[in-house]
């Protein structure tokens, strides 16, 4: 048996044994344990998977990513921000540290899952929200200003970095050698046709502006109104709005901010509901035929795997908040599916070329060794490999919410509330003697209560 055939069948096995795509079946088992609301099974799970390197490794951002919602879950605040601060530097060693040659070599070698897991757009500025708030449930409002400034920030920024992503993706595809070869693919009909047959809903959605999460914009807003800070709130307010026109309850905020800056009277005492909602999307492999061109005009179909995005349940259309004689509903301010997707559809174009980067230049080599009698059992054995490392990067966030809503009410006079919903059985919130106070609702399922946490100022 010759070396080059060693290698290669030495190659297939370890990836097989390894399991072919080791991220997705962790996912579905974290998964598992955190919809079912166990927590304790959830954070065990995705502590194992964190390698506590000195520099970030894998799915060390993601696993964090993970064990910070569980920890903000059961309001272990100091915990979370530690674990999202961690996220945070692994993100930014990713941004500054890495030349990201050797990751593009691993992926077109074997696969994406091979590259370290970096973080999305939306993962960041959810990461500098939940710290903010964080910050505020301990009343350390200075460092949740900063928080709330960081994470308008990244969106600020996104645009930018996006288009570093496309110059890249262009320069990945002139530097590869087969690039006459992988613009021809990509650009073949075919192609198109099949993924609209396959996965139809993949542009077929009402997107956000670019990078932009209206659930971090309204918290921003609503914490300057707290704070006083109304030149500042009425600006993110009036954002908010614009994203969302249906949402009187935004429109509410925006003009008791618009009063107090024409000299109306101070804001009443207030309280604001926050309603996370559900979980958001997974990821799921689907495959199709891709048509290749190699040496010759003739085409060579050979399968290719992709990720799509897949929706979960909402764990309730709305809540009801009653307050004495008051009764309000919850309506949405952000639809965290529709911000995942907004950037997964950005970001499916580079997913494709480097899938076929990759595809083409296993099926190049296959090609070269079919062509050589002498090599034919190699060319069965890279066909062997081809197949094994054939997956999609599959790796998401899957601790999110599915969407996020908000209500407000006059403050109860007995500092009592009731909220319910279609779900959900009454539950009695007590608010201790304040001016203005969050509460803050995240609810996984049906199967369980939800979590409560109150913020009062």
């Amino acid at each position: 048996m010759s070396k080059l055939l060693r290698c290669v069948l030495a190659l297939s096995a370890v990836y097989i044994l390894s399991g072919c795509n080791a991220p997705k079946s962790h996912l579905n088992k974290f998964n598992q344990f955190f919809e079912a609301a166990d927590f304790e099974q959830a954070r065990e799970f995705a502590e194992k998977k964190i390698r506590h390197k000195d520099t970030p490794r894998s799915e060390d951002v993601l696993w964090s990513l993970q064990i910070g919602s569980i920890d903000r879950v059961e309001k272990n605040y100091a915990q979370s921000t530690d674990m999202f601060d961690a996220c945070e530097e692994m993100m930014t060693h990713f941004d500054t540290e890495n030349s990201g040659i050797g990751h593009t070599v691993g992926a077109v070698a074997v696969n994406e899952n091979i590259v370290p897991y970096t973080g999305q757009v939306y993962d960041g500025v959810m990461v500098n929200t939940y710290k903010a708030l964080n910050f505020m449930a301990t009343g350390q409002y200075d460092l949740a200003r900063v928080e709330f400034n960081r994470a308008l920030d990244r969106q600020r920024r996104a645009k930018e970095t996006f288009n570093k992503e496309i110059q890249k993706q262009k320069d990945e595809i002139s530097n590869d050698k087969n690039s006459e070869n992988v613009q021809k693919s990509i650009d073949n009909p075919d192609l198109k046709q099949k993924l609209e047959e396959v996965y139809p809903s993949l542009y077929n959605f009402s997107v956000y502006p670019d990078f932009v999460n209206p659930f971090a914009t309204y918290m921003a807003g609503l914490f300057f109104l707290i704070e006083g800070d109304y030149s500042k709130s009425v600006d993110l307010l009036k954002e908010s709005a614009g994203m969302m026109p249906e949402n009187t309850m935004i429109l509410q905020d925006l003009d008791v901010v618009n009063q107090v800056l024409s000299g109306g009277d101070a804001i009443e005492p207030t309280v604001w509901v926050i309603f996370e909602n559900g979980l958001g999307p997974v990821k799921e492999e689907f495959r199709i035929d891709l048509p290749l061109f190699i040496f010759t005009e003739d085409v060579r179909y050979v399968g290719i795997a992709l990720p799509k995005l897949v929706f979960r349940q909402a764990a309730s259309p709305y809540l009801e908040i009653q307050s004495g004689s008051t009764t309000a509903k919850t309506q949405l301010v952000a639809d965290l599916d529709r911000v995942i997707q907004t950037e997964f559809e950005k970001d499916f174009k580079g997913i494709l070329t480097r899938a076929i980067i990759s595809t083409t230049a296993k099926a190049t080599a296959q090609y070269v060794l079919e062509q050589d009698s002498n090599t034919s059992w190699v060319a069965v054995a890279m066909a062997v490999y081809n197949l094994a490392t054939t997956a999609a990067d599959v790796r998401i966030w899957t601790a999110l919410p599915k969407d996020i809503q908000t209500a407000r009410l006059p403050m109860p006079e007995n500092g009592s509330l009731t909220i319910s919903g279609p779900t959900l059985a009454p539950i009695q919130v007590e608010i201790i003697d304040c001016n203005y106070a969050i509460v803050y609702v995240r609810m996984i399922g049906t199967s369980h209560q939800p979590s409560i946490e109150i913020m009062t100022f």
